[in-house]
């Protein structure tokens, strides 16, 4: 059995004034585990985005009405609060989640060697946003489900998966200067394709709240629109970005591009088809509850495939893809 380690006062003190210093000096990740931390951190945000939704459908937005106790005398659910309290107090606790999945991308992040302080600032960023929006989703409780706050609240979770997607590609690539796989045409084109997908989500924000499923099963203030007419707005974005996407793919076979962004792209094409298909049949079938929690999932898929295809526009090559993990210390040296 290997002897227990000595723990030194002075060890007590550097772990509590710098707890991620502590953890990177005596641990060394494997890069899977750094890759495998981000992916983890992006798939709680797209997880915590579908269930959001399934706060909405079920009518359970004010199941806690209040924030962030659940009840003025209750910091849980109560037995007397039924489904709706259950589910809302649900979603709340998957927060704690999230936390759990950006805290240990840090960790990783922190530990790798040599030190990445870009990657490290991504998995903070990340952190921030969690915090922001955990605020703001009380906000959204304490107004009563303000259309408004709600989309907001929506459109943070949006640039959450942004930036977690961001941290998973750069933790499979090294730290090197990036090089353009493409022209500045097609660099152009997909910038389009990037600003029309932000639009896109925009207003699918402003569908949501126009639309029948305000959230609660109590009257809940709604965007004084027609949501019909919102939603073929949406629909023709929905077109631009489809063929903003063929349009990429034709351009890349033409100029002979690099596997990576054809392969992006197509399954970007792929995603935006069927997603597509689902819009359409709830737009028909007076919106669904199951359909829309699928819309959903798909919005954030296609928000992760557009990125996916801007960040395969350039390549770092991956310096750190071949380091053994603890015995990189000695070949590598670490950065303070």
């Amino acid at each position: 059995m290997d002897p227990v380690p000595n723990v030194t006062r002075a060890d007590v003190v550097a772990a509590v004034r710098n707890p991620l210093a502590f953890i990177a000096a005596r641990w060394t990740p494997d890069p899977r585990t750094v890759r495998r931390a981000a992916l983890a951190a992006l798939v709680m945000s797209v997880v915590i985005v579908v269930t959001g939704g399934a706060v909405r459908l079920t009518g359970s937005g004010l199941g806690c009405p209040t924030w962030p106790k659940c009840t003025d005398d209750s910091l849980t659910t109560t037995s007397a609060m039924g489904f709706h309290g259950a589910i809302e107090f649900g979603n709340r606790m998957l927060t704690y989640v999230l936390c759990a999945a950006v805290g240990w991308a840090i960790i990783a992040a922190r530990s790798e060697k040599p030190y990445r302080r870009s990657l490290t600032r991504l998995g903070w960023a990340q952190f921030w946003i969690v915090m922001s929006n955990a605020i703001l989703g009380g906000i959204v409780v304490l107004v009563g489900l303000n259309p408004y706050t709600v989309a907001a609240h929506f459109l943070l979770s949006s640039a959450l998966i942004a930036v977690a997607t961001l941290m998973w590609q750069r933790s499979r690539e090294g730290d090197a200067e990036s090089k353009p796989l493409v022209g500045k045409a097609v660099q152009q084109l997909v910038w389009f394709l990037v600003t029309a997908s932000v639009l896109l989500i925009a207003v699918g924000t402003v569908v949501t709240g126009a639309g029948p499923h305000a959230g609660d099963s109590k009257e809940v203030d709604r965007i004084p629109i027609d949501w019909e007419t919102v939603a073929k707005l949406h629909a023709v974005l929905a077109w631009i970005v489809v063929t903003l996407t063929f349009a990429l793919w034709f351009v890349l076979k033409a100029v002979d591009a690099p596997k990576g962004p054809l392969d992006r792209t197509r399954e970007l094409f792929l995603i935006l088809l069927s997603q597509g298909v689902v819009g359409y049949v709830q737009y028909f079938t007076n919106l669904p509850e199951a359909l829309v929690a699928v819309h959903m999932l798909g919005s954030c898929l296609v928000w992760i495939g557009v990125l996916r295809v801007l960040l395969s526009l350039r390549e770092r090559p991956d310096v750190l893809a071949d380091l053994p993990g603890p015995s990189a210390e000695q070949s590598v040296p670490t950065r303070a």
